[in-house]
């Protein structure tokens, strides 16, 4: 049994904790902004391959007391780094958290760097290239106080890039939260579900993958555990196989989207198309004012712009009022969600919420409203 530690927006441990004891992961505990577990190395990889509210997975490797830059650069240099990667692989280094003698996330990559290439050239007489878009082996730094833990990174880039949103509108939601968001609201695959204002469909495509039991990760070009030295194609390729094989061809109940906004609806269609999810989700261009509910109950939910220009703010006024109206009038026998970062705006909606969620969104402290249309 290996150790691993997700990384996940803060606020959503609790969540992520949850999803990952449903893959199998076993001594599952929340941290701060991320969840430690263990299991084996098929383990690491259906993670990665299904993890929907996960940014990162990390490998630590070391761990050590971390109070200077000299004090780093000595520990990374003694470890045994042929171990991991030779000088014709290609490396990049992140690096999180500081203390008061590393206060520079840049800077302590670089030393982390700088010890692991001296050392391949005191024994090679070679090193090691920086590739930081699509490196070899991807390190993570994390430092806190006095203390700091490198890991090999398995992930490559953010799980919360899917592969399947090349378009995206202004300001869009995170798949990681949007698949968050999910499950605060309770949402199953036999609830119909509807954001009245989707944009280039971050809700209802992931609400959609979810009914559909499509892997989140079956779209991304490649993780980062592919060029390890100890990558196993065989269990990997069956991983990919079965996940394929557990997708669903029809949704159980409606998922749709409107926006009034043609070309960014179609960015959603195009979004949607990508992740064989084509025709399968209802989007509809259409204003607030115009939507319909299309069954009798299901799930609301939307991110409506916050405003943050006072004259932003009193135009959205009156649309969160408008909001407020249409759920209150057409959506009887629904739920819905609005996630905010206003709370003057919360207010126009006009309906008493029933529950009142805490959301990071971007390191905007929002809330995710409930309200029960009755």
């Amino acid at each position: 049994m290996a150790q691993y530690f997700a990384t996940v927006a803060r606020g959503l441990e609790a969540i992520a904790a949850r999803e990952l004891e449903s893959l199998g992961a076993q001594s599952v505990r929340p941290e701060f902004a991320g969840v430690a577990f263990e299991g084996d190395r098929t383990l690491l990889y259906r993670v990665n391959l299904w993890g929907r509210t996960l940014f990162r997975v990390l490998v630590p490797i070391a761990a050590f007391r971390c109070t200077s830059v000299q004090m780093l650069y000595r520990e990374v240099r003694d470890i045994d780094w042929e171990n991991y990667l030779s000088p014709e692989n290609t490396l990049a280094v992140d690096c999180t958290g500081k203390n008061k003698q590393l206060n520079h996330t840049h800077f302590s990559a670089l030393q982390v760097k700088n010890a692991i290439v001296d050392r391949q050239r005191d024994q090679f007489g070679v090193r090691s290239s920086v590739d930081v878009a699509t490196p070899d082996l991807r390190l993570n730094l994390h430092i806190h106080r006095d203390r700091a833990v490198l890991s090999l990174d398995s992930s490559g880039s953010s799980l919360h890039r899917r592969g399947t949103r090349p378009a995206v509108g202004a300001a869009p939601l995170k798949e990681t939260l949007a698949a968050a968001l999910l499950e605060m609201a309770n949402y199953s695959p036999e609830i119909p579900f509807l954001d009245p204002l989707c944009g280039s469909g971050t809700l209802p495509l992931e609400a959609a993958m979810k009914a559909a039991n499509v892997a989140p990760g079956l779209f991304r070009d490649r993780f980062g555990f592919e060029t390890w030295r100890d990558f196993d194609a065989g269990v990997w390729a069956q991983l990919k196989q079965e996940a394929k094989a557990a997708r669903k061809l029809e949704l159980p109940a409606f998922v749709g989207g409107s926006d009034r906004d043609a070309d960014v609806l179609q960015q959603a269609k195009t979004n949607a198309e990508r992740c064989g999810l084509g025709g399968k989700i209802a989007f509809q261009c259409a204003d607030v004012r115009e939507i319909e509910a299309p069954c009798d109950l299901g799930i609301l939910m939307c991110n409506p712009p916050y405003g943050e220009r006072l004259g932003d703010r009193q135009q959205l006024g009156a649309f969160y009022k408008q909001l407020g109206d249409t759920f209150k009038q057409r959506f009887k026998g629904w739920t819905a969600y609005v996630l905010t970062g206003s709370k003057d705006l919360a207010k126009q909606v006009g309906l008493r919420a029933s529950r009142r969620v805490p959301v990071s969104n971007g390191g905007l402290d929002c809330t995710l409203l409930e309200y029960e249309l009755y």
